[in-house]
């Protein structure tokens, strides 16, 4: 039996062709750059119309499916739990000679600063207040502003932020990084496939999949860009004074841009590696001085109620039949699901990037078990420093939600050194945003040349300033309308990728089911 999983006479860049000093994958490239130029012109002829359309699609969709989502999510779970335990755990990426690129600090950085870092600081103190108060139902029907509201708000937190989005950027990853480094295959998505569809993968079905995940991608990440500019021109407004309207956020998209362009050229090694090292230390000292500055024991009290609601509710949380809460369901898990289904083409094949000579059962731990672990953490300081305001009517957060973007603000403003806080929570924002730009253009750039790892730079300009380029220009020309209507978009596309994940477990577990029998044989 060949090395290989199956024979294929597929080579990577075979399709590609050389234009403008960049290496292109034919007829991805093009296509996806096409459907994009359409629909950011399309959104900015009619932006409420656009914003209509796809807010009405993407609702249709999480009601209509609510359940596979669902279905989905515990599916992603249960499969990356299962792998741990089984003897599959010990294949090594890259075969048994492979050895890491990364430490295991910069490994863990980078990954977490792809994955979800920036959703971080801004839903750790606006999510838990929002379950607390009412804001928009409660989880699971429990009564607002009670002392069950507060355990629930922070156990549904840990729910949408814990095991079900890492599972989900775990499976993507792993099954990348198997087919790449173990199987010869190009690090593209549609090399996760080869399994069930052989060499359609490189024909007409493998283009979709790889069109369907550059799209999503930088709609996702142009999304976040716009959000994200607008939430940290809020910080600068709310802190400084500084007016936080139109000019200020395209100032922050340009000056995100231009670092993420840096870093892009820098690559993996000069550029993410290191800017994801720098915020998570000074994410760390954040976390350290909101600890020791706040309620500290209120906050390790809330560590272990919020680790206990977590278990004592994660089944009742992943159930979409028979709820009470359905609206609250839909609104929250199935929207955090969808979303983060969207993101997985982006964050996974990063992740699969930087994951070489690991474990299959390293791999899993490292991407789903200790994030959450530190998610846990997290959401304990800020979240319960936020709900211990609150509780005891301290600050405007005790008023109720007002604006979402400035609910870390808001708690930190009750804390001492309050400008230093949220100036450095404002850094924070921005660089997490550099780093998932930046290392979000190196994936398209390698899905757009077949799975090229070593595309030329001015395809990694091209990536990087078209993220900037449609965030600044929905932004000006269409506000808030452009920019929904795009995270709609992206959101949408969710739905066929939850039948394309399962899909690629099953693909997963072939792949690894023989590689176990090929290196018994050898052996």
């Amino acid at each position: 039996m060949s090395e290989n999983l199956y024979e294929t006479e597929y080579e990577v860049g075979q399709d590609n062709l050389q234009k403008w000093g960049m290496d292109v994958h034919h007829p991805v490239f093009w296509i996806a750059s096409g459907l994009v130029l359409a629909f950011v012109i399309g959104v900015l002829v009619w932006p409420h119309a656009a914003k209509e359309m796809f807010d009405g699609a993407k609702w249709s969709a999480i009601a209509a499916f609510d359940w596979l989502f669902m279905i989905g999510g515990n599916i992603f779970v249960i499969f990356c739990l299962i792998l741990i335990f089984l003897p599959h755990g010990k294949i090594r990426l890259g075969g048994d000679d492979a050895k890491p690129e990364f430490s295991y600090m910069s490994w863990f950085a980078m990954l977490f600063a792809a994955g979800m870092g920036i959703g971080l600081m801004f839903w750790s103190v606006a999510e838990p207040t929002a379950y607390y108060t009412g804001w928009y139902e409660t989880p699971l029907g429990v009564a607002a502003n009670t002392p069950e509201a507060a355990e629930m708000a922070m156990g549904a937190t840990m729910f949408h932020w814990g095991l079900h989005p890492w599972a989900i950027y775990a499976v993507v990853g792993l099954s990348l990084a198997f087919f790449s480094y173990n199987k010869g295959l190009p690090l593209t998505i549609r090399s996760a496939f080869y399994p069930l569809i052989g060499d359609h993968s490189w024909g007409f079905v493998g283009h979709v999949i790889d069109t369907v995940a550059v799209i999503a991608t930088i709609f996702g990440l142009a999304t976040s860009l716009g959000f994200g500019a607008q939430q940290a021109a809020g910080g600068l407004h709310f802190l400084f004074g500084i007016d936080g309207g139109i000019g200020t956020q395209l100032a922050i998209i340009i000056g995100v841009t231009a670092v993420a362009l840096i870093s892009v050229v820098r690559g993996l090694d000069g550029g993410v590696k290191v800017l994801s090292n720098i915020n998570m230390g000074i994410a760390g000292i954040l976390l350290f001085f909101v600890l020791i500055a706040g309620p500290t024991a209120a906050i390790f009290t809330t560590m272990g109620t919020t680790a206990g609601s977590y278990v004592a509710n994660i089944v009742d949380l992943s159930t979409w039949f028979g709820r009470d809460d359905e609206a609250w369901m839909q609104g929250w898990t199935v929207f955090y699901w969808a979303w983060w289904i969207s993101w997985s083409p982006f964050v996974g094949m990063f992740i699969a990037r930087v994951s070489k000579g690991r474990t299959v059962r390293e791999f899993i731990i490292a991407v789903l078990l200790i994030p959450t672990l530190v998610t846990l953490v997290w959401m304990s300081v800020f979240g319960g420093s936020a709900l211990d305001q609150i509780e005891n009517g301290v600050g405007a957060l005790a008023g109720g939600l007002d604006k979402v973007e400035l609910a870390m603000f808001q708690m930190l403003e009750n804390l001492p050194l309050t400008g230093i806080t949220s100036f450095v929570g404002i850094i924070l924002v921005l660089v997490f945003f550099i780093t998932s730009s930046d290392s979000g253009s190196l994936v398209i750039d390698s899905i757009t040349s077949g799975g090229k790892v070593d595309a030329p730079v001015v395809q990694r300009v091209f990536w990087a300033v078209l993220e900037g380029v449609i965030a600044a220009v929905l932004l000006f020309g269409g506000g808030a309308d452009a920019l929904t209507a795009l995270q709609a978009m992206a959101i949408t596309v969710g739905l066929p990728f939850t039948l394309v994940l399962i899909m690629m477990c099953l693909c997963l577990f072939l792949g690894l089911a023989h590689e176990k029998k090929y290196v018994s044989e050898v052996a």
